[in-house]
């Protein structure tokens, strides 16, 4: 891979750096904001993790229930703690993840009254102002914040910086967003065909958090060089003075098998005892993350094509989440008629969350029909399981492109609608023959198949190797430290 020779030199010149820091400088003191999503927090926290693993003195600010979860998993971090006003937003006391909403209206009560947390953020701030502040893109206030104090201010979205890259493209064509039906991203460094345009009320939010975004002193990314791209990079940084660092995969940051977000309503050893009766790479891992719930007719859908398919199969069903004594009346709404004893061999139904990152990494998982949401995409890269996607809102339509068209390591459902969230009934069903389709070209064999499976086991690897000693994440890391103790010792 070639680098310009400024560009060697200075990485070198930052290592220098920060290995002379090690020996001669105080520790940086950063604080960590997350917004309050599974999606977004875990992966942040996760790399607040790594700095602090460097010997940095690290706050997460959060609230009282993910505090406890993050003393046991991450306890190299400091934590302050923010009471969620979720009685004022309509919510049961105890509420404190958007994963609690289930509909349109209860999303934004959430939203809104995680911006309620800005007072007493600001007032910690203020009143014990750090070296660096990291903040999600979604806490938009925190940049005037960090002006007024003088401090430098790193942005976080949890997206790809592939997906940041079609985002910013996006906003610079508005003409783009205005048709229905296919498109193509202009001027970018791969002819990157969309399916259908992103909803317009979507694209203006985005816009204005993307815009007080790029006024950041840089974005820290979830992903690894290699999997973006340096194409993708140069094409995102050129005419910035904004830098991206990629620090990924936070994953695997992560111990496998810790609680992450809701707790599990499987046990790990449950799931691991059931991925061991199974051959190897038989498995197809079902799971659309926090934020999609389908109706019963896509679930049927769904449930009629696993079956047909005829591989072994976990299922995640949030959307049944409590409801495991339902009725037959109402289960017939979303299984076939004696699906489940059909199938007791054969599959498992979780109705809920489930440890994803343990059944991602056993070698019995052959595939994975995902949502793309960007966590649940990097994981399955790292853990070298190809996919088979099913994009619904947000960033995931642009994630897809990246993981089919740009590397090889998945193939599409054939979904199409992109939505402004993930509740609600569809104006288009994904069909079990489509289903059952794609999960055979994934789990049938064949030349394609296998291609895919060598392509995904290649970025395993790199994945691996970007956190390692000289790899490019480890590498970024060393230099983003001593940027930032250089900005401490010289503002």
């Amino acid at each position: 891979m070639y680098k310009h020779p400024e560009q060697e030199r200075e990485e070198k010149h930052c290592v220098k750096l920060v290995r002379a820091m090690d020996n001669e400088q105080s520790p940086l003191n950063l604080h960590f904001i997350p917004f309050l999503a599974p999606g977004h927090l875990i992966p942040l926290c996760n790399i607040a993790t790594l700095f602090a693993e460097r010997g940095h003195r690290v706050t997460v600010i959060t609230t009282p229930s993910y505090a406890q979860i993050l003393r046991k998993s991450s306890p190299s971090l400091l934590l302050h703690v923010v009471d969620f006003p979720a009685q004022e937003a309509g919510f049961p006391d105890g509420v404190q993840l958007m994963s609690a909403a289930n509909d349109v209206e209860s999303a934004r009560k959430f939203y809104h009254a995680s911006m309620l947390l800005r007072v007493p953020i600001i007032r910690f701030l203020e009143q014990h102002p750090p070296d660096c502040v990291v903040a999600d893109f979604l806490c938009p206030w925190v940049h005037d914040v960090a002006n007024n104090l003088r401090i430098p201010r790193l942005a976080f979205n949890g997206f790809s910086l592939f997906t940041v890259a079609a985002m910013e493209t996006l906003r610079s064509n508005p003409e783009l967003v205005s048709d229905a039906g296919p498109f193509v991203i202009p001027h970018f460094p791969h002819r990157i065909t969309l399916c259908s345009r992103p909803p317009k009320g979507v694209t203006a939010f985005m816009e204005r958090l993307l815009e007080t975004e790029t006024k950041s002193d840089g974005l820290i990314v979830n992903n690894f060089v290699e999997l973006d791209g340096e194409e993708y990079i140069q094409y995102y940084e050129k005419g910035k003075t904004h830098k991206a660092w990629h620090l990924g995969p936070a994953c695997l940051a992560a111990k496998v098998g810790e609680e992450r977000g809701d707790k599990s309503v499987v046990s790990e050893e449950e799931c691991v005892s059931w991925l061991n009766s199974k051959q190897a790479k038989s498995v197809v891992y079902v799971s659309f993350g926090s934020m999609c719930l389908f109706p019963d007719k896509q679930l049927l859908e769904m449930a009629c094509g696993l079956e047909e398919a005829a591989h072994n199969f976990i299922w995640v069903v949030p959307e049944k989440k409590g409801k495991e004594d339902e009725s037959e009346e109402e289960k017939a709404k979303w299984l076939p008629q004696g699906f489940e004893e059909r199938n007791k061999e054969k599959g498992l139904i979780i109705r809920g969350w489930a440890p994803q990152l343990v059944i991602l990494a056993h070698n019995a998982v052959g595939a994975f029909l995902t949502h793309c949401g960007w966590n649940s995409t990097l994981e399955a890269v790292t853990a070298g399981v190809p996919m088979l996607t099913w994009p619904v809102l947000g960033d995931q339509f642009y994630n897809e492109r990246l993981v089919t068209e740009v590397r090889g390591v998945a193939v599409e459902v054939g979904a199409a609608e992109w939505r402004e969230t993930g509740y609600g009934e569809r104006e288009k069903l994904i069909s079990r023959d489509c289903i059952e389709k794609g999960v055979r070209r994934l789990m049938d064999g064949g030349d394609e198949a296998e291609e895919i499976r060598r392509r995904a086991k290649e970025f395993s690897d790199k994945a691996k190797q970007a956190l390692d000693d000289g790899g490019s994440s480890h590498n970024n890391l060393t230099a983003l430290i001593a940027h930032l103790t250089h900005l401490r010792d010289t503002l």
